[in-house]
């Protein structure tokens, strides 16, 4: 593991979940340190489920991550502070099948020598997750229709459980 880091326990985080995931956002990472890609997202959470840690994401099928998640057997969630809120802008607006957005975005993918997942040096927090179920949203289980509102396209989204296998934290400077 890279020394700028150390593991913490999933109880350990003293993050808001609703502060970091929807107000400041996190990055989803998944793929092989040949080929990845990731994209900013605002919609998620972490908890218990089936006695295991687990947090939560969700892609929708169009975007080019979809295809590495697919793929992937483990992935991570990365939180970064206030100051790469320019770069998880330009990872949510831009796609990594136009352009190389990790040399944009200035970041660097480091690979878990446990898991083999990639997470990326900058981050403040990871949540190194291995994906144990997932399942398309179906708008025939909306209960509030105003959740529609949320998909013009009709592009629903995909959600992914992954038991958290690893939590890094920065060391401080």
């Amino acid at each position: 593991m890279n020394k700028t880091f150390k593991r913490i326990k999933p109880e350990e985080i003293r993050d808001n979940p609703f502060q970091a995931i929807g107000q400041e956002w996190m990055l989803i990472l998944a793929g092989s340190e040949k080929k990845y890609n990731m994209m900013t997202a605002s919609w998620g959470a972490w908890g218990v489920l089936w006695h295991k840690p687990a947090a939560f994401c969700f892609i929708r099928p169009q975007r080019y991550t979809y295809e590495f998640m697919e793929k992937a057997r483990v992935y991570s969630l990365n939180f970064f502070d206030a100051e790469y809120k320019k770069v998880l802008d330009l990872c949510g607006s831009k796609s990594g099948r136009a352009m190389d957005k990790p040399k944009e975005a200035g970041l660097t993918a480091l690979s878990d020598e446990k898991s083999g997942a990639l997470y990326f040096r900058e981050a403040r927090l990871v949540l190194i997750c291995k994906k144990i179920y997932f399942q398309q949203i179906d708008p025939e289980h909306f209960l509030d229709p105003s959740i529609e509102a949320n998909y013009p396209q009709k592009d629903y989204h995909r959600m992914y459980a992954g038991e958290v296998i690893a939590c890094l934290e920065k060391k401080p400077a």
